[in-house]
């Protein structure tokens, strides 16, 4: 097994906002970054901060509520009066809703990070080569956390800096998506030139240049740049720095954590040691005691039948995924959806070793699919489309009509990638957001006519409140 030991526990700093800052991007430290930044270890230490920022619940802890639950493949767990999760199932989500806050400030507590290393390292003694890499590695996960942000929320404060006032931050408005985008461009294209293209040993599982090019494709074909997309995944591929794993099972046993068809996994080690992952508990049903997973379930990002009905027979990815039942201790059939795919055994409660998966090759060979079938070259995108059919034992399809390619490509992607947080994000993408869930809207329980105002989700009410000059609402919350 490749493992990767990035540990937010290793961070010396504490990132800590103020009570009522802006962005929570100031520090409260015992150490303080004035004094912190001084050796090779130190940036390195601060490096792994920056990648432990990742776990945060507002960032891909819990990317499922933004980027899933609104879409047609899960729906949320009803408790008595909460329902957070639920307004981002029907969309009548609050400004204030707990979830869309922690999205905000655990993305810029992450890039708070990312600057502090970037700015901080240019006086430090050290390799020369390390301390580009280093520079790279922070500038991917930044460009990852705003692509993150931007499409969430749609326009968002630009801060490239780090910010050792509070009061800094009421400088700060939402800059516009397209100059957001092109500093993540920026951020990656730098990026790419230094990464290394593999690691070893405990290096494992950092930003590579692969994984910088791939981001970059999807940020092109996000933006619909789809020369540029196809261009920059067609560099992935034909590298062959990865591959498909022969068993689509095998892509979610730990054991094979970071394997070839591996581009950037958020890591996780699990051992009480504060760095497991909570997803196996958080998604097993709730009130199943042991029978699931050990230590019982949240019940959290249900499958949907549609979801469930959308695969075709024989696809194995299916059982892998997820599952319509279970037998309970007394041996009684429960029906109920859970996903399957998180399921290693925790220490303890919401501390098992899944990763999660950011991109990896399958989400490569997709999106290639799609840059080509949307620069007019469908022949040449189906083997693609074709190749990730053939590992799960599915037959060829034989297409020749661009929009046939095009659904093709979004089925695919959806039984493909489940529960991986891109279903909402493709819908958005490919302008089919707003036409497949108002067919569903009655079958889910959607509570609007949805709108263009819908494909992005509300500032947080206290970001406005306290700094309204600068920060607006978005239309229609």
């Amino acid at each position: 097994m490749k493992t990767n030991y990035i540990l937010v526990g290793l961070l010396t700093l504490s990132l800590t906002a103020c009570k009522e800052q802006f962005l929570d991007l100031s520090p409260v430290s015992a150490v303080g970054t004035t004094s912190f930044f001084k050796t090779q270890s130190d940036v390195l230490t601060a490096l792994n901060g920056a990648y432990g920022a990742m776990q945060f619940n507002g960032q891909y802890g819990q990317l499922y509520v933004v980027a899933e639950i609104p879409s047609d493949d899960t729906s949320p767990v009803l408790s008595g009066s909460v329902t957070d999760q639920d307004e981002f199932d029907k969309f009548y989500v609050r400004t204030t809703n707990p979830y869309t806050l922690a999205r905000w400030s655990d993305g810029y507590r992450g890039i708070y990070r990312c600057n502090a290393v970037i700015e901080r390292i240019a006086s430090v003694t050290m390799d020369e080569t390390l301390k580009k890499r280093i520079v790279g590695e922070a500038k991917f996960l930044r460009a990852l956390m705003y692509f993150n942000l931007v499409r969430v929320f749609g326009d968002v404060p630009l801060v490239l800096t780090e910010i050792t006032d509070p009061l800094q931050g009421y400088e700060f408005g939402r800059s516009p998506v397209a100059d957001v985008y092109t500093q993540i461009i920026k951020d990656l294209s730098d990026a790419e030139s230094v990464l290394s293209v593999s690691y070893t040993g405990a290096d494992v599982g950092r930003a590579t240049s692969g994984a910088a090019k791939s981001l970059l494709g999807k940020v092109y074909l996000t933006q619909k740049r789809y020369a540029d997309a196809a261009a920059k995944l067609k560099e992935v591929i034909d590298k062959g720095t990865y591959s498909l794993l022969p068993n689509y099972a095998d892509l979610f046993k730990p054991a094979n954590k970071n394997s070839k068809e591996s581009v950037f996994e958020v890591q996780y080690k699990k051992g009480n040691i504060g760095e497991g992952s909570g997803f196996a508990n958080a998604y097993a049903p709730e009130n199943s005691g042991n029978a699931v997973i050990a230590f019982g379930g949240g019940g959290n990002n249900h499958p949907t039948p549609d979801l469930d009905n959308s695969y075709e027979p024989g696809d194995p990815r299916r059982n892998v995924s997820m599952a319509s039942s279970y037998i309970n201790s007394s041996g009684v059939k429960i029906d109920y959806y859970y996903i399957k795919k998180y399921a290693d055994p925790p220490v303890v409660n919401g501390d098992s070793e899944d990763n999660w998966y950011v991109l990896r090759y399958a989400d490569v060979l997709l999106m290639y699919a799609e840059a080509l079938n949307e620069t007019g070259k469908t022949a040449e995108a189906l083997p693609y489309l074709n190749q990730v059919r053939k590992r799960v034992g599915l037959a060829d399809k034989a297409i020749t009509a661009q929009a046939d390619m095009r659904l093709a490509i979004e089925q695919e992607r959806r039984v493909e990638l489940a529960f991986e947080g891109h279903r909402w994000f493709d819908l958005v993408r490919t302008d089919r957001a707003l036409p497949v869930l108002q067919a569903k809207a009655t079958a889910i329980g959607i509570k609007t006519v949805l709108s263009a105002n819908n494909l992005v989700f509300p500032i947080p009410q206290s970001q406005i409140d306290i700094n309204p000059t600068k920060i607006k609402q978005n239309p229609g919350y």
